[in-house]
């Protein structure tokens, strides 16, 4: 792979990376969420219950939420192209078993796969991107890859439902896990863990990173787990709070329209875009606006903290807290929507079969983004956790430790 060359014509290297992981964001959400417009053909197909459908969708995010910190750490240590690599060619190959499934069990365990392989995932472009990208711009990168990831829960309930239409509703599973195969081999052939070294960058772009070198050859320091889980559980409690919702508008919305408003799949795919391509909108708004007011007033907690109303400026507050541990941070913050992604689809199942009624669940969503917004204001941006900066390069001899 250390042999390949291939040379932006068009964009530059950093900027070629940039769009790799804003397509890695729009593939994951698709393959994890193509589940929730096929619901209504498998479930009847395998003779399932709402429930049973609350478990296949949460199944994923089990190994989801324990592979969040472990796949930061990973990334920490050994870089995002080996990471990314390998996590791609697990969801995709499980994408790809979703469509043999016979049955529920069949069915959970492919969900759990794609959970382990997507687990990595986002802390690992956290990882790359605090590499790749200045400071200055890292909301802009997060605003614009977790638009891409709004992008793909817009496309998939259309996407998906014109390729049951087409090759069933196995087929549609089987050209997702192709494509994102596809993702990895580019991914791994393409990337390089260290600006410096990729054939493509230019002086130009290296003056505006950090120096990975100087990172690599600075004494290696253990992440410190105890105080960087302080530091970070305001902010997980945070994305918890907005993650509740966002899985339960993940799992339900294609049903929620069938259900509620006697939809064809096809009409109740379209108003399920629709719901998602706003959140194109605001998650690139969102980073655009936050790169600005850290630019303006130079302070994180007006930049990122009092715009979490948008999902960017989240991902940037972990390479604020702890920039040298972006990763091990990232992963911290996501376990709070691996939690909500276990708990939300099985308490909305649970209330539609007890209840019949598909409004109620989106009222105590509502509630807990309150409850998030006043959190927000015990994070703590600004405050750079002490020994996890970024640090200048001086020569060994220089070093005391």
């Amino acid at each position: 792979m250390s042999g390949f060359n291939l040379r932006p014509k068009l964009f530059s290297a950093t900027t070629n990376v940039l769009i790799l992981l804003c397509v890695m964001y729009a593939l994951t959400y698709i393959d994890r969420n193509n589940v929730s417009t096929a619901a209504f053909v498998f479930k009847q197909d395998l003779h399932l219950n709402n429930m049973q459908v609350g478990l296949v969708f949460s199944a994923f995010a089990y190994p989801y939420l324990i592979f969040q910190i472990i796949g930061g750490w990973v990334s920490d240590r050994f870089g995002a192209r080996m990471a990314l690599t390998a996590s791609a060619v697990i969801w995709g190959s499980a994408t790809l078993l979703t469509g043999k499934a016979n049955g529920l069990a069949a069915l959970v365990c492919a969900r759990l796969l794609l959970g382990f392989g997507e687990g990595a995932t986002f802390p690992t472009a956290t990882r790359a991107m605090s590499d790749w990208l200045p400071e200055k711009k890292r909301g802009l990168g997060q605003g614009i890859t977790h638009a891409s990831a709004r992008l793909g829960n817009a496309l998939t309930p259309p996407i998906v439902a014109w390729l049951i239409a087409s090759v069933t509703w196995r087929g549609s599973f089987i050209i997702l896990g192709i494509i994102s195969v596809a993702w990895a081999i580019i991914w791994g052939l393409y990337f390089r863990n260290d600006p410096a070294s990729h054939p493509a960058i230019t002086s130009r772009e290296l003056e505006t990173l950090p120096d990975y070198a100087a990172k690599q050859q600075w004494p290696k320091k253990s992440v410190p787990w105890m105080s960087l889980i302080r530091r970070m559980l305001p902010v997980t409690a945070v994305y918890f709070c907005y993650a509740w919702t966002l899985w339960l508008y993940l799992a339900w919305i294609p049903s929620f329209f069938l259900h509620s408003y006697h939809l064809k799949l096809q009409d109740s795919a379209f108003f399920s875009a629709g719901v998602f391509f706003a959140g194109v909108v605001g998650n690139t708004l969102g980073g655009v606006l936050s790169d600005r007011i850290l630019s303006r007033t130079g302070s994180r907690n007006q930049a990122r903290r009092n715009l979490v109303v948008t999902i960017g400026p989240m991902w940037a507050i972990p390479m604020d807290i702890a920039p040298r541990f972006a990763g091990s941070a990232s992963g911290l913050m996501n376990t709070g929507t691996a939690f909500a992604a276990i708990i939300s689809p099985l308490v909305f199942g649970f209330v539609i079969d007890k209840t019949g009624n598909w409004e109620l669940p989106f009222i105590g969503s509502i509630v807990l983004l309150f409850v998030g917004a006043i959190l927000a204001f015990w994070m703590k941006p600004d405050e750079a956790l002490a020994g996890a900066e970024l640090l200048e390069f001086r020569s060994p001899e220089n070093v005391t430790v």
